[in-house]
């Protein structure tokens, strides 16, 4: 594992590995400790561009590759994977702080998009269509757009820069990925690393190591990328978006979520506590899918509440490396600082506390708050933390609106003893995925992934990858003669 930060603490720019040019260093640290695992020179504007053009150069010859060669590709990256899980989970746990729990989640999701991700070469097909027109054959082509500009966050890097890249490069496109600079690692060069051993050709994989800092918009506003796919929070991804648009480039933006689980009054209480907890406080709450809000219906408040936070109490805290942990480090002390300062706040505006969590380091406990006012600002965002919001409700419509009332509309969950009812609640919430009698955080390989409101735009997995990393040629034939007016 300490090779991976070793070896890989560097730009990977055509097919080499090389210090980056800029005049300062990005620190990798371990969260939990504070052990610096690596120092890499951030990439500056020029070599963004170096990627670019290397992607550029490359990328035709791949699209016109054989599919049945490009799943090759992506098959040796899967077993690449699985021959070293092992140090990549290690690798995990050390970068990101992941428990050994989230690191086993993540890396098996990785897996299973990798096997999607080979099996997407073979489905980018075309059509054709009959015309109105005498004797013309219409044929619709599917072709790859270019060149794709990844950007991946913190939370799950290897995961979700996986996500983007492999099926990008499955259709044929060449991709430059720059990941968080908390995680240059898990989420950037050790993606470099599984294709390098994949044997993928030079240039299709860029990986840049740098910060907005040293590089601003270049990496968005570069000629060369016509979809950028951006995973992080809606602040930064309403700039993306705009800046894309300005540019005319197609934004896949996957962002933020204020996800809601309602307990019904006919729900398995039990069940819905085990769902709720694992929901909220899964990788420390750091999950754009987590449930931030629970919701209660008051008939079962009471028995729900009791039996919620003595699982929460149970939960261990502390070394991410010890396989009994649930709730590790957040990324990093501004975070911890962040959401600890949260809950005081929310607190001394009158909310109370059932569990109130404290920081040691970068390590924060659950925090369980009640008796929130409607308006409190704190149920309208993301809390990228350990911390539970409860809020009673009085039936299924006042569950509905509350539900709704967020600007996010990224996943939820609806527990019920009667699916069809908690399938009509499901429908009437606002986002783009929910889930009935189950937790918030789910992703599946070819199920459409995606938010709505300020979630985000466009979907990923399965045939959503199509839309988002190819682009469609209308090409008429006519077999007889057009007739002309003039």
């Amino acid at each position: 594992m300490t090779s991976y930060f070793t070896d890989l603490a560097q730009q990977y720019i055509d097919g080499e590995w090389r210090p980056g040019k800029g005049s300062w260093d990005i620190i990798d640290f371990n969260p939990y400790s504070g052990e610096k695992l690596a120092s890499i020179t951030v990439a500056t504007p020029g070599e963004v561009d170096q990627a670019y053009r290397a992607a550029e150069r490359a990328q035709p010859e791949w699209a016109d590759t054989n599919p049945y060669a490009r799943r090759t590709v992506l098959e040796k990256a899967l077993r690449f994977v699985e021959e070293h899980e092992a140090e990549i989970s290690e690798a995990i746990v050390a970068e990101l702080g992941g428990t050994r729990l989230k690191a086993g989640f993540e890396l098996h999701l990785a897996k299973e998009f990798l096997r999607e991700a080979a099996q997407l070469t073979l489905r980018s097909t075309g059509q054709i269509l009959p015309s109105p027109t005498e004797g013309k054959e219409n044929r619709v082509y599917r072709l790859p757009v270019g060149v794709v500009g990844v950007i991946s966050p913190f939370n799950f890097p290897f995961l979700l820069s996986l996500k983007s890249v492999a099926p990008a490069l499955a259709l044929g496109n060449a991709v430059v990925l720059k990941p968080h600079q908390n995680t240059p690692v898990c989420g950037g060069t050790l993606i470099a690393k599984v294709f390098e051993e994949a044997e993928l050709p030079a240039g299709l994989l860029n990986v840049v190591v740098t910060d907005i800092a040293e590089i601003g918009d270049s990496l968005l506003e570069h000629p060369v990328p016509q979809v950028i796919s951006f995973t992080g929070s809606d602040r930064i991804g309403r700039h993306v978006a705009t800046v894309c648009a300005g540019n005319f480039k197609r934004a896949v933006l996957e962002l933020g979520g204020n996800s809601a689980l309602i307990v019904l009054d006919d729900a398995d209480v039990d069940y819905a506590v085990d769902a709720a907890v694992f929901s909220r406080y899964i990788h420390q709450g750091q999950v754009c899918m987590a449930a931030n809000r629970i919701l209660v219906d008051r008939s079962v408040e009471e028995e729900f509440t009791e039996k919620f936070v003595a699982k929460v109490a149970s939960l261990r805290v502390g070394d991410p490396a010890d396989p009994t942990t649930h709730i590790g480090p957040l990324i990093s002390s501004s975070q911890a600082d962040a959401v600890s300062r949260l809950v005081d706040e929310t607190v001394e505006a009158g909310a109370t506390a059932l569990l109130h969590g404290r920081a040691e380091g970068n390590v924060v406990s659950p925090s369980v708050l009640t008796g929130l006012a409607a308006d409190s600002p704190v149920l309208q965002q993301e809390i990228f933390g350990p911390v539970a919001l409860l809020v009673p409700f009085d039936g299924e419509d006042e569950a509905v609106r509350i539900a709704n009332d967020t600007p996010y509309g990224l996943s939820g969950a609806v527990h019920t003893g009667n699916i069809e009812r908690g399938v009509r609640v499901g429908q009437r919430i606002r986002t783009g995925m929910i889930h009935i009698n189950d937790g918030t955080v789910h992703d599946e390989p070819i199920v459409p992934f995606g938010g709505e409101k300020n979630s985000g735009l466009g979907r990923l997995n399965g045939e959503s990858m199509l839309e988002a990393f190819t682009t469609q040629k209308w090409i008429s034939v006519q077999h007889g003669r057009s007739q002309f007016p003039f």
